[in-house]
């Protein structure tokens, strides 16, 4: 190999994560909030209930502030030291929004790959389920395109998603079964085709020793 091309290979690569989002208009979602509130018997303007005047502006900016995706530079390295075990970070908390209730649902993840060329730095793996969270969701399209980033960005032996959430869409309506969680798992590769790949993917999520 070339002085030139070993010097390249470790330079860290940076591949900018974005999402195209439409322009806000928080003042029409105030007034449509108002109206909403209105609509199901709750009057914003009624001077019995003072505190409920901005409720309609705060309302507007909650969402705005819940749907705001980050976008991020997913930074990876060259694995220099051929580190080929798992990788795993635990217990990434969360919050996203329910796309059928608009209800938040907030857990921790837990992300792991097998390394191949490149690494990737660890708050990436973070911000990689920031980034896909904040916006109406479900957990299992949640859970699979974190998983689909790391394959892409990576190309590492296996990927190994496992969300679990509460999801106040059925806490405190419907079914209101305070407590429940919610797991999901997306597991590629390596950590998906071989069995022992796979429980150890699962027993080191559950906090266990190999």
């Amino acid at each position: 190999m070339s002085t030139v091309s070993a010097t390249l290979s470790v330079v860290p690569q940076r591949s900018r994560v974005t999402r195209a989002a439409a322009a806000r208009d928080l003042d029409a979602a105030a007034s449509a909030a108002a109206d909403f509130l209105r609509s199901l018997g709750v009057d914003p303007d009624d001077p019995a209930t003072p505190d409920l005047a901005e409720t309609p502006h705060r309302l507007a900016l909650a969402y705005a502030e819940l749907l705001d995706v980050p976008e991020f530079d997913f930074t990876t390295f060259a694995n220099a030291e051929g580190y080929d075990e798992l990788v795993l970070v635990r217990d990434i908390p969360f919050q996203s929004v329910c796309e059928h209730h608009l209800l938040p649902f907030t857990g921790v993840a837990h992300v792991g790959y097998l390394p191949r060329a490149r690494i990737v730095g660890l708050s990436k793996l973070a911000r990689t389920v920031d980034h896909f969270a904040r916006r109406p969701q479900t957990q299992e399209r949640l859970t699979m395109q974190v998983a689909d980033l790391l394959e892409d960005q990576l190309d590492p032996k296996g990927v190994g998603v496992l969300l679990v959430a509460e999801h106040t869409c059925m806490t405190l309506r419907g079914a209101r079964a305070p407590g429940s969680a919610t797991t999901t798992s997306s597991l590629r590769g390596h950590l998906r085709e071989n069995a022992a790949g796979r429980a150890e993917f699962l027993t080191l999520v559950n906090g266990g020793v190999r």
